[in-house]
């Protein structure tokens, strides 16, 4: 075999990187949550010591005591300042709030309804020194012209972007419903272009439709990218089947690796939708085995 000066320099650098490589892997301590989608019946003081037991960093608000609109709670309304004590007591964190807004409706009463309720939990992110609202894009409808309803998204989200900028506090679009594509989350991020705008990356609701492998989604998309959800599983009958980590088809150690490699700083959250499918196991096993799941891949 003839070796050029090429393949020389490239297996001279590969070994001479593996050894720091292999280092820092062992060294890397990935910073995880949980959604609360994944325990929809648990009261707040039981998500806490959940997450404190398991040794979480943060946890994820999406819904509690299957309240999907947080500020009709009282523990993010009217005994908020006790919340944050108990937070604070259990140095604990709230990564992300969850909101149910959609931004692709072209009725005006719609839109308004949508638009006020992303602002009602940017305002609530401020109380709690949460860093992220999450928000949809969701659906491009049939009876809307894709490219207007495309347009509409990216000025949503950007009017959301600028009111959450006064609360030091970032909107994030998720990829999710029928707005999954690489190439149509790219145009509404680049026309949404704000410092206080960005993406969660839900790679299983991506690749499970797409067939986009997460290579090409984070070349396209990883400038973006500000939060991650984690789901494993397959798909039956054209439906998730959701598994534990690293016990279904979804590529969770391509995604892990890139991040991994670019040194992303965010949370990896986990996303167990009991809420949506009361049929899969418990929170209490799930959320204990995620981080040991986890840790096999760092």
């Amino acid at each position: 075999m003839i070796t050029t000066r090429r393949t020389f320099l490239k297996s001279s650098l590969g070994l001479a990187l593996t050894p720091t490589l292999a280092i820092s892997a062992k060294n890397v301590k990935p910073r995880l949550a949980f959604s609360t989608l994944g325990c929809p019946t648990w009261p707040l003081p039981k998500i806490i010591q959940t997450a404190v037991a398991e040794k979480y960093e943060a946890i994820e608000i999406r819904g509690l005591e299957k309240e999907m609109f947080l500020p009709k709670r009282p523990e993010f309304s009217t005994n908020i300042a006790q919340t944050r004590r108990l937070l604070a007591d259990n140095k604990l964190k709230i990564c992300n709030l969850g909101a149910s807004s959609n931004l692709h409706f072209m009725d005006a009463t719609k839109r308004q309804k949508n638009m006020d309720e992303a602002k009602r939990f940017i305002d609530l992110a401020q109380q709690l020194a949460c860093p992220y609202v999450r928000v949809f894009p969701n659906d491009l409808p049939k009876d809307q012209e894709r490219q207007q309803t495309i347009d509409l998204i990216s000025e949503n989200l950007l009017e959301l972007g600028r009111y959450a900028k006064d609360a030091s506090v970032t909107v994030l679009l998720e990829s999710h419903g029928q707005v999954i594509w690489k190439a149509v989350l790219l145009e509404i991020m680049q026309k949404a272009e704000h410092p206080n705008v960005g993406l969660i990356w839900d790679f299983f609701n991506m690749w499970s439709v797409t067939n986009e492998s997460p290579t090409e989604v984070y070349r396209v998309l990883g400038k973006y990218i500000r939060h991650v959800h984690v789901k494993d599983g397959s798909m039956v009958n054209g439906k998730p089947a959701y598994t534990f980590i690293g016990k279904g088809i979804a590529p969770v150690k391509e995604t892990v690796d890139l991040l991994k490699a670019s040194g992303y700083k965010g949370y990896y959250s986990f996303e167990w939708e009991k809420m949506w499918h009361p049929e899969i196991a418990e929170p209490e096993l799930a959320f204990t085995d995620y981080p040991k799941a986890m840790q096999r891949y760092f």
